[in-house]
């Protein structure tokens, strides 16, 4: 093995052979279950870039994916891209826009046909992105929400669904985009605090004296008001329900009426109901029946219901106008700064326009119904459970929803006019034709698309096959496991419920995981605008500075932006980010993995875990070494007679196994990624290759004992390499070809439990089980005094300052029977890992030398101090320690004793101080009990 773990020069050859050799298809389950266990990949926008929650996502996918095929189950991680109708159809129109062109200058037809071009250049980035990050998705079945098989079960649920008046067309309110020209998903807002007014406007009351005063954020929504609301218990307006008022600037007179749904306490306790232009007055207009006035155009001009004057002003210049008249007509009472949430379309970012059009909808009431109690009867659990709350809420407060879209990308919906405007749904225009005897009349076909996510909703079978009944479908329908976001729950954890209940009978996922957010070091959320995006590519490659700050500053919303974040990417990347390789990103993704909390992600925790690499990767060496040094491949099989140390490994390991085994049943990624690194880190490389020193190179120890210690080397590192697999898939995989040769002839001995024999890949290796390796609990109680007697004296040591190569003697007071027993029964390895030239017991009423001192339950470790230090140097030593301690103890009490550094600072970095100071505190304590003894040793 090089001595330098490399991840670059192995990454991608690894993942060519996997994918080559078919590995990640579905193999016959070995574990003779039959089961088997399959993922549906969320799937990305096809126009997109991984980025650092997609990888995060991935990450935890092919971890149960890995770890089920290791299991002996038959699973597919069932990959595909979204055809993303509103994103993609905006990155084609740019590139027509660029060249001068729009698409109404190609005609839907090649404007389609370009789109198609476009994404077969560029929709594979995404793709190779997961190549690189490891995942083991069976690439002969990736999908593409357009493809022709997916189209078919698009259009035949979309005909099922009108068959049985479950879908109609109907005039409804929804977010418009007035520059894309399309209803968009409430997915598709941002909304965002804003600086903006809150005007009080004045409506006079017809036939008598006064008037009302009503408050609006958006003024020129006053032209298409159809009533004034008030709260029928408020006893100030209780005389003028039913009463007439002027509605400024219209000529028009409007209704007062009174609705519960009015907060009396708020403003003026009165209400303006536009039922065109808002959602909630929308709601009210039709329990009262009120007019439904339309004042804009698709761009948001203002239309011919509005007054002549305004006609064919943008809504914002008309604001500006309608607040000028009516403050000279001495109709606004008064304006207030007020901030409020703006709605704007996270393509465009154009303020969203609630509009009244005619569109397509899915009457959702009678799908809810049994997807709420699919998961009521636990059919599908929602982990963390807490989110099964937010379901329930979001199913039993659903309204119906709109799957029309005014775009030209997409799934067309499957419906036709005729010149008189009656309405054919069919699956295509010949059985409409068949089926309505249309056979000569005119037919146009409707130009809207469907919701994406109306697609997406049918990804968990429409992706085995269906309509059809495919033997992937009766084999994989219902799907282990859902591994998604909070923020689409209702948007397609909801509607898959919905639809997989539907159509195929039973809900399309067992379990649904629910991840958190991640967001940069300082709690915040990662976004182009603020400049704290990492790729995870670039962190698993590398990037240098100028390309870093191009990546950050190229192409964003807000071009006055990249200034402070060039700025702010120079300071803390200076030189830019160095490689770190895919397992360490993917291993500090597993440890952070807890309850969807949202995780605070630092590059100083990935530099940990490329330190866990090469820590992996050397103690590999030394196994190698060690066991090829000897010349002991096959005596490896031959009688062995195993150490304390060796059955110690062993119980720990089938303990870490039984952990790992509990956490990733319970989607505790963080807990199975703790155990495995504590292991590895702490008691195999730490501390066992250690204890294999005295057994292999001590002259008494016999060939079996040395053989037993070479056999539990290779046998746990190869059982390792197998567990760690699924998190850390590439430095495994690399080892592992490497320790194979060495422990085939044990597997096939008998000697390793439960190993397959003779596999190609360590993915299609067994995954190791804690029953297959035997607990010892003796042989652990023994080491755990080893190793605690061995950090005592290397505590004194360091409290010392004496130099490890340095072997001392150790004086041992208040030894027991149990404690002088396992001295003399352990004395090769506690002489070894401690240093010690020798040990020797005070008896009962014994004065000890002057010395320094550790306990070890009743026992007392002592290290005589004579002849082991020179006193002066040693007093001038410790004082050096202590006067740097004061200065950084100045330093940080002058800062926690600033109540605004307090008040201001991260809480992390405050933390970070406060523990720093008592840190500081102890080691002083302990560097005066040193000066203490050392002068006690005689004059200087």
């Amino acid at each position: 093995m090089d001595k330098a773990y490399t991840p670059g020069d192995i990454e991608r050859r690894i993942y060519e052979r996997w994918e080559s050799s078919g590995a990640f298809a579905p193999q016959d389950g070995t574990n003779g279950s039959g089961e088997s266990y399959c993922i549906m990949l969320p799937p990305p926008n096809v126009t997109g870039t991984l980025h650092m929650g997609h990888a995060f996502q991935h990450t935890l996918m092919d971890t149960l994916t890995r770890w089920h095929r290791m299991r002996g189950h038959s699973t597919l991680w069932q990959p595909g891209t979204d055809h993303a109708g509103i994103a993609t159809q905006m990155v084609v129109e740019r590139q027509l826009g660029a060249e001068g062109k729009h698409r109404l200058d190609l005609g839907r037809e090649k404007f389609i046909e370009r789109v198609w071009q476009w994404k077969e250049q560029s929709g594979g980035t995404i793709t190779r992105q997961m190549r690189r990050l490891g995942t083991s998705v069976d690439w002969s079945r990736d999908k593409f929400t357009m493809d022709p098989d997916l189209s078919r079960a698009v259009t035949e649920v979309f005909v099922r669904l009108h068959e049985e008046g479950l879908i109609y067309r109907g005039k409804r309110l929804v977010n418009w985009d007035p520059v894309l020209l399309t209803a968009v998903s409430d997915l598709e807002v941002l909304s965002e605090e804003e600086n903006g007014s809150l005007w009080h406007i004045r409506y006079p009351i017809v036939g008598g004296e006064g008037h009302v005063v009503v408050a609006t954020t958006r003024p020129e929504t006053l032209l298409g008001d159809t009533a004034v609301a008030v709260n029928p218990d408020d006893e100030r307006y209780q005389a003028l329900i039913g009463k007439q008022l002027q509605l400024p600037l219209t000529g028009r007179t409007i209704p007062v009426i009174a609705d519960a749904y009015v907060d009396a306490a708020f403003g003026s306790g009165c209400v303006k109901i536009t039922p065109a232009h808002d959602f909630n007055d929308y709601e009210m207009g039709l329990r009262h029946n009120l007019p439904q006035i339309n004042i804009f155009t698709p761009t948001a001009m203002l239309n011919d219901n509005a007054p002549e004057k305004y006609r064919g002003l943008d809504r914002f210049a008309a604001r500006k106008q309608i607040v000028a008249e009516l403050e000279s007509q001495g109709l606004i009472e008064k304006i207030e700064p007020h901030k409020l949430k703006v709605p704007r379309g996270d393509r465009t970012n154009a303020v969203i326009e609630p509009y009244l059009t005619d569109q397509w909808y899915v009457k959702i009431a009678p799908l809810a119904e049994p997807a709420l109690k699919a998961v009521e009867e636990g059919r599908t659990r929602f982990v963390p459970e807490n989110w099964t709350k937010t379901y329930y809420e979001w199913m039993r407060n659903i309204k119906d929803w709109c799957v029309s879209r005014q775009l030209w990308w997409g799934h067309r919906i499957p419906a036709w006019y005729d010149e008189a405007g009656n309405i054919y749904v069919g699956r295509d225009e010949a059985e409409v034709r068949r089926k309505h005897a249309l056979d000569a009349r005119p037919l146009t076909q409707d130009p809207d698309v469907l919701d994406t996510w109306f697609s997406s909703a049918l990804w968990p079978f429409s992706t085995l096959g269906w309509p059809d009944t495919t033997p992937e479908l009766r084999k994989f329908y219902p799907t282990s496991v859902l591994v998604t976001g909070f923020d689409i729950i209702f948007f397609w954890v909801a509607r898959m419920m919905m639809m997989g209940l539907k159509f195929m009978g039973d809900v399309p996922f067992r379990d649904v995981y629910i991840t958190g957010l991640i967001r940069d070091e300082h709690g915040d959320k990662m976004s182009k605008s603020k400049g704290n995006v990492i790729d995870p590519l670039d962190i698993v490659d590398g990037i240098a500075l100028e390309d870093l700050v191009a990546k950050r500053t190229t192409g964003l919303m807000q071009p006055h932006l990249a200034p402070g974040i060039e700025k702010n990417t120079r300071k803390q990347f200076p030189d830019g980010i160095a490689p770190f390789g895919t397992d360490a990103l993917r291993f500090t993704f597993a440890s952070l993995a807890g309850p969807s909390r949202d995780i605070r992600f630092d590059l100083a925790r990935v530099g940990g875990y490329r330190n866990f690499c090469n820590k992996l990767w050397n103690g590999a060496r030394f196994v190698m070494m060690t066991v090829e040094g000897a010349g002991a491949g096959g005596d490896l099989v031959g009688d062995a007679e195993l150490s304390v140390a060796d059955r110690w490994i062993i119980s720990r390991f089938a303990a870490t196994l039984a952990q790992v085994d509990s956490s990733l049943r319970d989607y505790r990624f963080d807990f199975a990624a703790t155990a495995l690194y504590e292991f590895t880190w702490y008691e195999f490389c730490d501390w066992y290759l250690e204890l294999t020193k005295p057994v292999l190179q001590g002259e008494a120890s016999t060939e079996a004992q040395k053989r037993g210690s070479r056999r539990t080397l290779v046998t746990v590192l190869e059982a390792l390499l197998r567990a760690l697999h699924p998190v850390m898939p590439f430095i495994t995989e690399e080892i592992w070809q490497r320790v194979r040769p060495l422990a085939e002839p044990l597997i096939a001995a008998g000697h390793v439990r439960g190993a397959r024999v003779r596999t190609e890949s360590i993915m299609l290796a067994s995954y190791p089980a804690a029953t297959d390796h035997a607990a010892d609990l003796q042989a652990e109680t023994e080491v755990n005094w080893m190793k605690q007697f061995i950090l005592a004296v290397r505590q004194i040591r360091g409290e010392m300052d004496i130099a490890p190569s340095r072997r001392i003697p150790l004086l041992l007071q208040n030894a027991g029977a149990a404690d002088r027993a396992l001295v003399e029964k352990h004395f090769a390895y506690l002489a070894r890992l401690a240093g010690l030239e020798s040990i020797n017991v005070l008896e009962a009423g014994a004065a000890a030398p002057e010395a320094a001192t550790a306990m070890l339950a009743e026992l007392t470790l002592l290290v005589p101090m004579a002849g082991l230090i020179d006193p002066k140097a040693e007093i001038e030593r410790l004082g050096k320690r202590i006067a740097k301690n004061d200065s950084d103890l100045a330093k940080l009490r002058g800062k926690l004793g600033n109540a605004n550094f307090v008040k201001n600072a991260p809480p992390d970095v405050v933390a970070s101080d406060r523990a720093r100071v008592a840190e500081l505190e102890a080691q002083n304590e302990s560097f005066a009990r040193q000066l203490e003894r050392v002068r006690r040793l005689g004059p200087i």
